[in-house]
């Protein structure tokens, strides 16, 4: 059985919006349900009846830009004209990558497995509640919106490197165990090599400005890295003192 949260209906909003979902969809009852249930929780949703008219629509709603005439797809198996599995192959091969929840009345493994291996993001069996598939499309638009941020780059000097995302540090090829606040410091440094950073400014930068504590830290921290980056840490290479101002890396 299908359920949703409420009957009311909201006029169709302008796909513009932040999230725009296709709904293509050609029972007629199911594709108001979604179209309700969705634009309840803000999004904009644009509905298609069959294959052909969602291809129509992919390609008018398309921007000079390159940009993405949509940021979901919902996408039956069974449609008239040109199937979902049909649908979603020419998106793949076109190279969309938009996702796609794919909506089927074939529960089999077999179905399932199918409808993600031609290229569905997710595939849900009907019936199902509006619940979950409102989840289910909230976590297809999160993770497209994080593997659409700009990648930190990898920080590079000499024999280091610097993974920000991944937290690991390597020093001449072999990775070496950094703590929150060396691994923040290093990071620092290595961001703005040959910048002199006084202790206030670390402490500033690494600390936070709400920092109570000696200064001193900064000192402490920067000898336990020398010792886990330099070859010899009484003669270090990367984390120079300037005397009367601070540490410079580099």
């Amino acid at each position: 059985m299908y359920t949703t949260e409420s009957t009311k209906y909201s006029a169709r909003t302008d796909i513009g919006q932040t999230s725009r979902i296709l709904v293509v969809e050609d029972e007629e009852l199911i594709q108001e349900m979604l179209a309700v249930a969705l634009e309840e929780e803000g999004y904009g949703v644009t509905t298609a009846p069959d294959g052909r008219s969602a291809i129509e629509y992919l390609k008018s709603f398309e921007t000079n830009s390159g940009e993405l005439p949509f940021d979901l797809l919902i996408l039956d198996l069974m449609l008239p004209q040109i199937n979902g599995l049909d649908i979603c192959r020419l998106l793949r091969h076109q190279g969309n990558p938009v996702p796609i929840l794919m909506l089927s009345a074939k529960g089999s493994e077999t179905d399932r497995v199918l409808g993600l291996e031609v290229g569905a993001d997710d595939y849900l069996t009907k019936p199902f509640s509006m619940r979950e598939l409102v989840a289910r499309c909230r976590a297809l638009l999160r993770r497209q919106r994080l593997s659409n941020l700009p990648q930190v780059p990898v920080l590079k000097f000499k024999d280091i490197t610097l993974n920000p995302q991944e937290c690991r540090v390597l020093v001449r090829g072999l990775e070496v165990n950094l703590s929150p606040k060396e691994f923040r410091l290093l990071e620092l440094f290595m961001s703005y090599a040959r910048r002199v950073w006084s202790r206030e400014q670390l402490l500033d930068q690494v600390w936070g400005p709400d920092f109570v504590g000696d200064s001193k830290t900064v000192d402490v921290h920067i000898r336990w890295l020398r010792e886990k980056l330099e070859q010899d840490p009484s003669h270090p290479e990367y984390i120079v003192t300037v005397r009367g101002f601070g540490y410079r890396f580099g």
